[in-house]
């Protein structure tokens, strides 16, 4: 009797580590992801005569996938200000735009494609910091509401552990009593694009 149990729960044991070794081996999405965003572009749009203007993106993200299809992320970046010819107050002049920290939380829609390439679509809310720029009339630290929409594409490594992504969103960032004339009284919109580096820090 004894020797059976044994037998049973040694097939048992060697039958679960196939299957983990075998998941764990295979691309694809895993329990938790993990996004290094080392490049990225935000690019603001001019609406009602305030400037057009673009900052450089790096930052992370953490995604729970809770199966195939659907995933929970919550994402921080920071966007760094660039010197730039902005049209602003009548004139054109070469200014640093303001630094920014985006902080969201998403929802993430993937095509349950069970290949190395994953589709994607998501969408969420979250906030905008803007810091001081003086000369562009931003006197103090403002935090703004924001929304986001947009899909991307995902690859995995044979392996499962890594992989890369490339994403786009359109970015509405809600204007109030407060905001600066930089960025104008109406809400701004913009267009981000980033590539990252994914880590498949549970599978």
């Amino acid at each position: 009797m004894k020797r059976t149990v044994a037998v049973l729960v040694t097939a048992l044991a060697l039958t679960g580590a196939t299957h983990a070794s075998a998941q764990e081996a295979g691309p694809g999405p895993g329990t938790l992801e993990v996004t290094v965003i080392p490049a990225g572009g935000t690019f603001f749009v001019s609406r009602n005569n305030t400037p057009s203007f673009g900052n450089y993106n790096l930052g992370g993200s953490v995604t729970y996938n809770v199966n195939r299809i659907l995933g929970f992320e919550g994402e921080v970046n920071g966007s760094l200000g660039l010197a730039q010819d902005l049209a602003f107050g009548g004139l054109t002049r070469n200014l640093k735009t303001p630094n920014t920290v985006n902080y969201t939380g998403n929802v993430v829609i993937s095509a349950p494609t069970h290949s190395p390439v994953v589709p994607y679509i998501t969408g969420g809310v979250g906030g905008q910091t803007v810091f001081e720029r003086a000369e562009l009339g931003i006197t103090s630290t403002q935090t703004f509401l924001t929304g986001n929409a947009g899909a991307g594409i995902k690859w995995y490594a044979a392996n499962g552990r890594w992989g890369l992504r490339g994403d786009y969103r359109f970015i509405a960032v809600r204007a109030n009593d407060n905001t600066p004339a930089f960025f104008g009284p109406d809400a701004r919109f913009a267009n981000r694009v980033y590539a990252g580096v994914v880590i498949n820090a549970i599978r």
